[in-house]
């Protein structure tokens, strides 16, 4: 089964960190992201750019409405995934608790639906 493991941060506290710190972040994420390639669970995965880059896209009484910004005001904000097939939501939580930033942030282990089965393919 296919799972989506969701990385949630505090921007803030990321932009708070030194160069060095930084570089010691990124080297984790390359170490996990050769991880579960050479494991063979790596779907997919890609980091996202900062929230202030973001435009949240509403349709309202036929009007296409647009806002800068994420939809919410929160404090932890979607940075990036990974998509990894696992055996089971236990491996896949597995895999999320090995992700650097389960260590500050969080982490969203969520199943992806399997449209071929419920359409009889």
């Amino acid at each position: 089964m296919k799972y989506v493991l969701a990385i949630y941060s505090d921007e803030n506290l990321q932009a708070r960190k030194s160069e060095a710190e930084q570089a010691e972040l990124m080297q984790a994420y390359f170490a996990f992201t050769k991880e579960i390639e050479d494991a063979g669970v790596l779907v997919a995965g890609e980091a996202l750019h900062p929230t202030t880059t973001a435009t949240t896209v509403r349709l309202r009484n036929g009007k296409t409405m647009t806002t800068d910004g994420p939809f919410a005001e929160t404090k932890e904000c979607l940075g990036g995934f990974y998509m990894l097939e696992c055996k089971d939501l236990d491996e896949a939580i597995r895999w999320a608790a090995k992700i650097p930033t389960a260590l500050d942030g969080s982490i969203e282990v969520r199943p992806v639906v399997d449209f071929s089965q419920a359409a009889g393919a």
